[in-house]
């Protein structure tokens, strides 16, 4: 029994031993593979792609390039009418605005220059060519060479009235040309918006229909384009309207400093008659 117990210790001192001679070279070997791998798992982040941000770039396939592009003749047609009544409505509001602030500037060019001149020829010759003021002027001193023959059974007075006054229809004529442009886009362009509309929608349906499918991806896209009609046609009329007020009030103004000076210049004229 104790040459069994003696036999085991010895065996556990050797398994001890063995042990304790073999741990450093494992430990070795340990840390002899470990910086070869490291290389490969290095080599491995560097070959790893670099992911950028990148934006994609997708066309809006609900704009307007879209719509025209999927629209038939009909729709085309209501997009170039809208365009026209557009571009001719900013063309009128333009011009009428320059031709309005022409006309106050030579209307005070008149107060200064005419009414200091020694006679109506004079005057008139102070004054540019293509004002009003000098239209007028013009107008009444024919009426005063022509009172003659079977004019010369009017009145002188009422002649010279009727002269000048025809100049001064003249002018109001003049003045508002363009205004009917501008009244006829505001009060159609809503309604010709409305019909692409309505056309849009049909031909939406028509389409859901033959494909038969009604998912709001296919319902979205045709509809918001027709839709988008109605907001042209709102965006063409109310600077129509807006531009058609405006100058309306500003012809009043315009006009009432033509008529103050048609009736000065009938008493200067009749005044310079009777005197002769």
């Amino acid at each position: 029994m104790q040459i069994k117990v003696k036999a085991l210790l010895a065996s556990c001192v050797c398994a001890l031993v063995l042990a304790s001679t073999l741990l450093p070279f494992a430990s070795h070997a340990q840390s002899a593979v470990t910086p070869a791998a490291q290389p490969a798992s290095v080599e491995a982040t560097a070959m790893l792609p670099v992911i950028t941000d990148v934006i994609p770039t997708a066309d809006n396939p609900y704009g307007l390039e879209s719509l025209w592009k999927t629209s038939d003749a009909v729709a085309k047609i209501v997009l170039l009418l809208l365009l026209i009544m557009s571009v001719g409505s900013w063309y009128i509001l333009i011009v009428k605005w320059l031709e309005q602030a022409k006309m106050l500037r030579q209307a005070k060019a008149a107060t200064q220059d005419f009414w200091s001149a020694g006679t109506i020829e004079q005057g008139a010759a102070a004054l540019e060519p293509s004002s009003p003021y000098r239209f007028m002027a013009d107008a009444a001193s024919n009426a005063v060479k022509k009172h003659v023959g079977l004019m010369g059974h009017v009145d002188l007075n009422d002649w010279i009235a009727m002269g000048i006054q025809r100049a001064v229809d003249r002018i109001q004529s003049s003045t508002q040309n363009g205004l009917a442009f501008l009244a006829t886009v505001g009060s159609i362009a809503p309604f010709v918006g409305l019909f692409g509309t309505v056309w849009g929608i049909y031909h939406a349906l028509t389409a859901i229909g033959i494909s038969g499918q009604a998912s709001i991806d296919k319902v979205a896209g045709p509809v918001g384009e027709a839709l988008i009609m109605t907001a042209i046609g709102l965006a063409v009329a109310v600077p129509a309207v807006l531009s058609y007020n405006w100058l309306v009030r500003r012809n009043k103004a315009v006009m009432d400093d033509v008529r103050a000076f048609s009736q000065d210049l009938h008493a200067v004229v009749l005044g310079s008659v009777k005197k002769i």
